[in-house]
C-alpha cells in the first residue's frame, strides 16, 4: 500500500458530451454578498435544482487554498505543471471550492458533510451562513452524512461551546472510517504531519450531542438516498447516491478531488490520498460507472456548483459541467 501524506509545511499553510442533466432553478431565494478575503461580490453561494422528485441544493462552505505541488504527487512534476497550464490553472496554488449537498426528500432534509467551521482556513467555514442565504433552516436538518473525517468535511460539526451544530439531526459515518480515527493512541502512532488531522477527527467524532449511526456499503439513509464504499482518499471514505424518477447522482466527496485531473489523469493522486493504489482503483470504478450509466456527479472540490457528468475520452474520461437553466 502506497501512502502519501501532506508535509507539515503544507498543513500549516492550510489556516457522452452534452450533459443529460440540466439544472433548472427553482423558486428564487434571497441572495447575499460573500466576502472571501477580497472585495465583496454578489456571487451565489448556493444553487438549487431537481433530480426526479428530490430537491437538491449545493451550498458552499467557501474555498480552500493549498500548494499545487500536492497534486499529482506520483507523476512527473513537469507533466503536472504542463497539465495545470493547459487548463489555465495556477501551478502554485490549488484553489478549490467546497460544495455541500442538501437533499430534500419527503420529510427528510439530509446534509452531506459539515464543513470546517472556524477551525481550518479563514476562507472556509461559510456553511451555516450560506444555508441561511439558501433559505434552509439549520434546525430543519434531519440527517447528517459524513463522507470522511478530514478537516474540511467534519471539523465544522462543533459550535463554539463544543456541541453539535445540528443537535436534532441523526449523524452517520462509515464504520471503517470511524474505527480508523478512533484507534487507541493513534495520534502517537502517525507522523507529526498527521497529528493535527487525528486530533481534529477525534474531537469531532466525540462531540456532545451527536449520536452516531455507523454505515457500510449500501446503507440507506432515507428512501432514495444510500451510501457506497469509495475507499482510498481515506481508508473508510464513502460517497452518497441519490436516485429518483429514474435518475441518479453521486456525491463523490473526495474520491475525485480535482475536476480535470481526477478524470483526465485518474492514475494521478494527491498528497492527501492515504492509499494511492486504492484511490486509483476506486476512482476508475466510479468513472466507468458514471459514464456507462450516465449518472450525474457532484464533486466536493469541483468548480461551484460542481455538478455534471463523466464522459469517456479515449482511455480516460472528462468532466462535463451540467448546463444551468434559469
Amino acid at each position: 500500500m502506497s501512502i502519501f501524506r501532506p508535509s507539515r509545511r503544507e498543513i500549516l499553510s492550510l489556516a457522452a458530451t452534452a450533459p443529460a442533466l440540466a439544472l433548472p432553478a427553482l423558486a428564487a431565494t434571497k441572495a447575499r454578498a460573500q466576502t472571501l478575503g477580497g472585495p465583496a461580490a454578489a456571487n451565489p453561494a448556493h444553487f438549487r435544482f431537481q433530480l426526479g422528485d428530490v430537491v437538491l441544493t449545493v451550498v458552499s462552505d467557501g474555498h480552500l487554498e493549498v500548494p499545487a505541488n500536492g497534486l499529482g504527487v506520483n507523476a512527473d512534476p513537469a507533466e503536472v505543471t504542463a497539465f495545470l497550464e493547459s487548463y489555465f490553472l495556477s501551478t502554485e496554488v490549488n484553489y478549490s471550492h467546497t460544495n455541500h449537498l442538501v437533499i430534500e426528500t419527503g420529510d427528510a432534509t439530509v446534509l452531506v458533510d459539515v464543513g470546517s467551521g472556524n477551525r481550518f482556513q479563514p476562507t472556509s467555514g461559510r456553511l451555516l451562513d450560506n444555508l441561511d442565504s439558501a433559505g434552509i433552516d439549520a434546525g430543519a436538518i434531519t440527517h447528517v452524512v459524513i463522507t470522511h473525517a478530514h478537516p474540511d468535511h467534519i471539523w465544522g460539526i462543533r459550535d463554539d461551546f463544543d456541541e453539535a451544530i445540528f443537535p436534532d439531526a441523526a449523524y452517520y459515518i462509515g464504520g471503517t472510517e470511524r474505527d480508523f480515527w478512533l484507534q487507541d493512541d493513534l495520534v502517537n502512532q502517525v507522523s507529526t504531519d498527521m497529528q493535527q488531522f487525528v486530533v481534529g477527527a477525534v474531537n469531532s467524532l466525540n462531540v456532545d450531542g451527536a449520536e452516531w449511526s455507523l454505515m457500510n456499503d449500501g446503507t440507506e439513509i432515507v428512501p432514495g438516498v444510500r451510501v457506497i464504499d469509495t475507499p482510498g482518499h481515506t481508508l473508510g471514505h464513502m460517497s452518497v447516491v441519490i436516485e429518483s424518477g429514474g435518475k441518479q447522482l453521486i456525491a463523490l466527496g473526495d474520491s475525485m478531488n480535482h475536476a480535470w485531473m481526477s478524470t483526465a489523469r485518474p492514475e494521478w493522486v494527491s498528497g492527501f490520498d492515504m492509499d494511492a493504489d486504492q484511490t486509483v482503483a476506486t476512482r476508475k470504478r466510479l468513472l466507468d460507472m458514471a459514464a456507462a450509466d450516465r449518472m450525474a456527479v457532484l464533486g466536493y472540490h469541483f468548480p461551484f456548483p460542481g455538478v455534471g457528468h463523466i464522459a469517456r475520452d479515449g482511455d480516460a474520461y472528462r468532466f462535463v459541467p451540467a448546463l444551468w437553466q434559469w
